[in-house]
């Protein structure tokens, strides 16, 4: 490959339109009500629970914030998508209880 200088020359009539592009909606006021809304779901959820599913539900929360930044309402869609995260961990917790209490009974059938 050849390298080639490029010399640049700016002739008096040579302008660039440096318009300021449009300003972005100011997130912050929401921003800070979906974190006041997620600390208080998230307390009730953990008040009513298990420390093991502490961090799993914490995971959930952060996820469904973030999925619920890509909405227009973030405020509207937190909640019901928290409670879609929510079910899935109870779910894949109740599972995993189910494949360990197996596992204990063969274990227990084989010694």
């Amino acid at each position: 490959m050849k390298k080639k200088k490029l010399r640049l020359r700016f002739e008096p009539g040579n302008r660039f339109d440096v318009t300021p592009a449009p300003a972005a909606p100011f997130r912050g006021t929401q921003e800070t009500e979906l974190e006041r809304l997620k600390a208080k779901l998230l307390g009730r959820l953990l008040d009513a629970t298990d420390v093991e599913l502490y961090a799993p539900y914490r995971r959930a929360a952060n996820e469904a914030a973030a999925v619920a930044w890509t909405t227009y309402f973030p405020l509207l869609v937190f909640p019901e998508l928290l409670g879609e995260k929510v079910r899935e961990v109870r779910d894949q917790h109740q599972h995993q209880q189910g494949v360990l209490a197996r596992s204990r009974g063969i274990m227990d059938a084989a010694a």
